[in-house]
């Protein structure tokens, strides 16, 4: 537990974010949505095997209790995508450790089902040297998240874990244009450079402001 004072390297983004865009009074309608969860062994806690009701009305088999982080993603996403009907949505969050596997500290995991939205951010990531590589997503990655109990399971395994991570997520968003940034490796424990300095980066505040500033200001 350790180093998961940076586990909220999302949330923190989105913060760090929301205060850009108001003190530059960005001319753009941005809605900033935070799931705040105390993550405590209790007798309520869920345990493996157990099946939850998520806002969506869809099921979830829990199959690794680590992989808590996206249960709470996929209500904050059916909320705002129900509650705000957005043109687009993007989230952040240290999700996965597989992305370090993947993509090491240098990029961050960009997922996603519309390729413009995903050309404006990796165009927003160079812009802003908070870089982007995207990863596949596709059908046969979402079957391994199928399960025989529930509508699905939150996790299957070693094998593509954040790309079921995000397929998981998909689940929750309909047809509205989505990325998902997984930036385990890039947020927290963070290599310095000229620009940061710390062990928590800030990573995605420079990023979406740029995509903001570029792509839906007047």
């Amino acid at each position: 537990m350790e180093e998961m004072k940076g586990d909220m390297g999302g949330a923190a983004a989105v913060t760090g974010l929301m205060h850009t865009l108001a003190a530059r009074k960005a001319k753009a309608n941005v809605v900033g949505i935070i799931g705040l969860v105390e993550n405590m062994p209790d007798g309520n806690a869920q345990r493996p095997g157990d099946i939850v009701t998520s806002m969506s009305g869809q099921t979830i088999e829990v199959i690794n209790t680590d992989a808590e982080g996206r249960l709470v993603l996929a209500d904050a996403l059916w909320y705002c995508n129900d509650r705000f009907k957005p043109e687009f949505m993007v989230n952040l969050a240290t999700l996965t450790g597989a992305v370090l596997v993947a993509l090491g500290n240098l990029h961050a995991g960009l997922f996603s089902n519309d390729d413009a939205l995903s050309e404006k951010l990796l165009a927003a990531g160079l812009a802003t040297n908070e870089r982007l590589w995207r990863l596949p997503m596709g059908k046969d990655y979402d079957k391994m998240i199928d399960s025989k109990f529930a509508d699905m399971k939150n996790s299957s395994g070693r094998h593509a874990g954040s790309i079921t991570a995000a397929q998981f997520l998909k689940r929750f968003v309909k047809d509205t244009p989505w990325a998902h940034l997984d930036i385990a490796g890039t947020a927290m424990a963070s290599p310095s450079d000229e620009i940061n300095q710390s062990w928590g980066s800030g990573f995605g505040v420079r990023l979406l402001d740029e995509l903001v500033r570029a792509n839906y200001e007047a």
